[in-house]
């Protein structure tokens, strides 16, 4: 059985640093931003945005801030009965991994939820809590299950990316990130939804997506001035895309107010 003990978010808290002891619990680890310094059972670990750390029971640790680089993270506090076997593999064999995700935001989209769902007072939020802490396992077990991106495919996925980050209020068609890497549209579609976890136009309408999330509340845009800029030039497409994967339209996410409670883009 799976018990949820807390759910913390440190936001670049000066001089952060644990005591060293033997944990009487779980503890799940994903760094946002900056580096985190832990020590294992004595052994130094330096954890970076994009790491996920699972710190078993039992282990000896402490944890402490590295000067010059300020960290976010989330953490989860967890028990499981003794000797208990829940079916994922990582929580079973009892033992501290490190592991860069592949697909950071979705899954810090999850912790946000988690973290937001745990800190209000909102009615049954226990049991919703417990429901999205094992929905987050599931992913994380999931991730974990992934075989090693080789070097060069992480390489070529990363061009695309980049391109993407570049790019995304463009025109793009995968026939241009083919030629970008030298391979095919098919290859290189493959090619980033086994690294990124979805295809890169998909991704490509994600970055749009929370852009268009960002300008609606900051700034003084109109919806039709939005779609433009982000180069949906059909005003009624971009209402459409925005409603499909956002689940409110442009003026409900406006009077919203409030990303933490929208439905995760492109679940």
């Amino acid at each position: 059985m799976l018990q949820l003990l807390s759910v913390n978010y440190d936001d670049r808290i000066p001089n952060w640093r644990t005591q060293s002891e033997v944990l009487s619990y779980h503890v799940l680890v994903l760094v946002t931003d900056g580096k985190v310094k832990y020590t294992i059972n004595g052994q130094e670990i330096i954890a970076e945005r994009g790491d996920f750390l699972y710190i078993p029971q039992s282990t000896l640790r402490s944890g402490d801030t590295i000067p010059g680089f300020p960290h976010q993270k989330y953490t989860v506090l967890i028990m499981t009965e003794p000797g208990s076997k829940l079916g994922i593999p990582f929580l079973d064999r009892g033992e501290f991994i490190r592991f860069r995700l592949s697909n950071l935001h979705y899954l810090q989209r999850r912790f946000i939820k988690l973290f937001e769902e745990m800190r209000g007072g909102r009615s049954f939020r226990s049991y919703i809590g417990l429901g999205l802490t094992q929905e987050l396992i599931g992913l994380l077990a999931r991730e974990l299950e992934k075989p090693e991106v080789t070097p060069a495919k992480m390489f070529y996925a990363q061009l695309v990316k980049q391109y993407l980050l570049d790019h995304y209020r463009e025109h793009v068609e995968i026939e241009q990130l083919g030629k970008l890497i030298h391979r095919s549209p098919n290859y290189t579609t493959a090619l980033f939804k086994e690294v990124f976890g979805q295809a890169p136009i998909r991704y490509m309408h994600q970055l749009r997506l929370h852009e268009a999330c960002r300008l609606l509340l900051h700034s003084d845009m109109t919806v039709a001035d939005i779609a433009q800029y982000l180069g949906y030039y059909d005003p009624s497409y971009f209402f459409r895309m925005f409603k499909k994967h956002v689940g409110l339209s442009p003026s409900e996410f406006i009077s919203s107010g409030r990303t933490e409670d929208l439905p995760q883009l492109f679940p």
